[in-house]
């Protein structure tokens, strides 16, 4: 989809791209919701991550599940009620920041996101929204500001499918919220999102049947509608068409019709195991671990096409012509043409930070290999939602749920296409007033256009003023400096001195840039902005922070580099030191090249020497592979040494050695009980939550001398394991 086919698509992502404003993106069933998804995914210039209610959800999306990303609990979030410690009931703003176990690279990762897109919204309870706005502002340390100042984008129609909610949940929730919808978060509530419906809709083109579905929508369902319904009425013995996938409300009732249909096929019965590698949840497979097909089975794709060809799409009804223990071979439904199906694969992914790059990245976690289909004689209603079928069987017997009814009859091209082996009621069909009233919110296309316009010279005065946020390299030397402590070597004295030295700089340079900043503010607020005084202000302020940078951090860091330079054992804290001085002229070059709009603030350059010391220990020539030492040190414990004599071996510290071993506590290779009893393991815990923090400085401090670096390491890494 071109953004000039839609104007309203294309109005939806510059709002997105251009300006931090929060977004309720919805639509009809077939208007290009997902579309949309994959569009900002692919041309967003932001920090983006991509979270979903259930992880089905998250794996169609490219995403992970709220629940995992966030560590959001299981029972209700209640900010404006202090419960008793220990409840099993409920959490509170205390409890759930206490009970989150947030590594240094999470929060550094949190501090960097620009765009949160949650996907599936109608499935988002309101409490757990309020939750990930409480997390966002306190590790974001910007307690005033929505979502800590990330731009979120909701993604939903919430006339589909409602959060689930059991009422012993609602009974605690119903004190503090008008309903379990997304849009009954308090945050929502005193900071509405903008609010924009996309209207072209792709899947129908039927105007009677878009008609009836809109009624549906409205709770303006008419006696007509009802006819057209009952006219698609069948029994269950009237013979569906060809290529026709049945539609039930739970799951054992699609697998029985599945196994029935199969079972009266002749022939043998073949089966392939799908390969599950890494971490990738049993729960949010997308179609069965082991697969049993026959030929002449109906069958559905459960993901688009990943050749250029686009052969095929997530939805797409299908019959194997020919199979056997190697090969899949079907026919497309409709086209008739003849596909070999090959295996598809599913990634389950961690969002993760580059620092070098200051980008948040995807790393893969786990993944599932697979046919790319599942038997399609029927699905359940839920699992439909996104799909497109031409020929559809709706058996939902008395189970309809408002929402239920909605996705199933959504999710066909055509009125014709549609057979019901049940009546469907006027109680089947009524949504929600709260959801019919929160819909009528949406913003017109004008205010759109003008909110946008008012926007964007907003955000881009925002993303101006980022450049002179010295936070994060305060962040970076405290904990270059906490890294200096733990370590044992030769010119040890020096390094700390230049590390507390270089911190106590950067934060009375921190000091002058908040004051800066909230300068800038006040100026950009107002309208027009004077351009002199803010050529004057910035050039001087580029001059005085990039020259601060250079002689107080970067001159000292060099002077440290070339007295380390030739001795043994640094050849891995001098690559810290190195990554640190690449990183402070990386913010050199933001602070000089910074521009606001076709403004642009010239100043003489600070150019890095092509010289510039960079550390090699004399006894590395040649660079190791990565992750070999930690191996080498693995193998030793694996033959049975304690890390003495490891560290004796390698002619290492025992803190070396244990800090290697802890990189290898979260796979299961070494047993953390090698090293750290239950005992000392509920210290560390208590401590993690007495301080809450997980460093190793502020733990070691905490915990006193009985604990060493590399034992708190490994103990931090295990609690983790079990946490997440």
């Amino acid at each position: 989809m071109s953004t000039n086919e839609n104007p309203i698509f294309s109005l939806a992502a510059d709002a997105v791209n251009f300006t931090g404003c929060n977004i309720f993106l919805t639509g009809k069933a077939g208007t290009g919701k997902t579309t949309f998804l994959k569009y900002i995914r692919e041309h967003s210039h932001k920090n983006t991550v991509v979270v979903a209610p259930t992880g089905v959800a998250a794996i169609n999306a490219g995403g992970v599940t709220m629940h995992s990303f966030f560590q959001l609990p299981f029972i209700p979030f209640l900010p404006d009620k202090n419960y008793m410690e220990g409840s099993i009931e409920s959490v509170d703003r205390y409890s759930l920041i206490k009970n989150i176990r947030f590594n240094r690279n999470k929060i550094d990762l949190l501090r960097e996101l620009e765009l949160l897109i949650i996907d599936e919204v109608s499935m988002l309870r309101a409490d757990l929204l309020d939750a990930i706005d409480e997390i966002l502002r306190h590790f974001r340390e910007k307690r005033r500001v929505p979502f800590g100042g990330v731009q979120v984008l909701f993604i939903g129609d919430l006339f589909q499918l409602p959060p689930v909610v059991s009422d012993n949940e609602w009974t605690m929730m119903k004190e503090q919220y008008q309903s379990p919808f997304f849009f009954s978060a308090k945050v929502l509530e005193q900071n509405p999102p903008l609010h924009i419906e996309l209207k072209k809709i792709y899947r129908q083109s039927d105007e009677k049947f878009i008609s009836l579905l809109n009624n549906i929508r409205n709770n303006e369902i008419t006696d007509e509608d009802f006819n057209l319904l009952g006219e698609r009425f069948k029994s269950a013995s009237t013979e569906p068409k060809r290529d026709c996938i049945t539609l039930t409300t739970h799951n054992y009732m699609a697998d029985e019709i599945n196994q029935r249909e199969l079972k009266k096929l002749k022939g043998r019965t073949f089966q392939f195991e799908g390969m599950l590698s890494g971490n990738f949840s049993e729960k949010a497979l997308p179609t069965e671990l082991k697969l049993e097909l026959k030929e002449g089975a109906q069958v559905m794709f459960v993901k688009n096409d990943s050749s250029p060809e686009k052969r095929y799409f997530n939805g797409k009804l299908a019959t194997i012509k020919r199979i056997n223990a190697d090969e899949i071979l079907v026919t497309l439904s409709e086209s008739n043409h003849e596909l070999l199906i090959e295996k598809e694969k599913w990634k389950s992914v961690r969002y993760s930070l580059n620092k070098e790059s200051g980008k948040v990245e995807e790393e893969e976690l786990g993944s599932f290999t697979q046919y790319p289909i599942r038997l399609a004689w029927a699905i359940t209603i839920h699992k439909s939602q996104g799909l497109t079928f031409d020929n559809a069987v709706i058996d939902a017997g008395q189970s309809f749920a408002a929402g239920q009814v909605y996705v199933a009859l959504s999710r066909c091209r055509t009125l014709d296409g549609l057979q019901l082996l049940s009546k469907i009621t006027p109680d089947s069909v009524k949504n929600d007033e709260r959801i019919i009233a929160f819909a009528k919110n949406e913003n017109r296309e004008d205010e759109i256009k003008n909110i946008v316009r008012d926007e964007k010279p907003k955000y881009t005065a925002s993303q101006f003023i980022k450049t002179f946020d010295w936070k994060k390299i305060t962040d970076e030397l405290e904990l270059f400096l906490e890294e200096t402590e733990s370590k044992k070597f030769n010119g040890k004295v020096l390094a700390l001195s230049t590390a507390n030295n270089m911190l106590i700089r950067a934060r009375e340079q921190l000091e002058v840039a908040k004051k800066f900043t909230i300068e800038l503010e006040k100026r950009f607020a107002e309208i027009p902005v004077k351009q002199d005084w803010l050529k004057e202000k910035v050039v001087g302020a580029k001059k005085y922070f990039s020259g601060k940078i250079k002689e107080e951090l970067i001159e000292p860091l060099n002077i440290l580099q070339s007295q380390l330079k030739g001795k043994t054992k640094v050849r891995k804290y001098a690559s810290q030191v190195n990554d640190l001085e690449n990183m402070l002229w990386k913010k050199i070059n933001e602070v000089q090249l910074a521009s606001f709009g076709e403004l642009t603030f010239e100043v003489e350059k600070i150019e890095r020497r092509d010289n510039a010391v960079q550390i090699l220990a004399k006894e590395n020539k040649t660079k190791p592979e990565k992750g070999s030492s930690k191996s080498e040190s693995l193998a030793f414990y694996k033959q049975g040494m304690n890390t003495i004599e490891i560290a004796k071996q390698r002619d290492m510290s025992v803190t070396t050695i244990e800090s290697h071993l802890a990189a290898f506590i979260d796979s299961g290779e070494v047993n953390i009980f090698d090293f750290v009893n239950e005992k000392e393991l509920e210290q560390v815990k208590s401590a993690i939550i007495k301080i809450g923090d997980e460093r190793l400085t502020p733990l070691k401090t905490e915990l006193g001398d009985s604990f060493t670096y590399g034992k708190i390491r490994m103990a931090v890494a295990y609690l983790k394991k079990v946490t997440i």
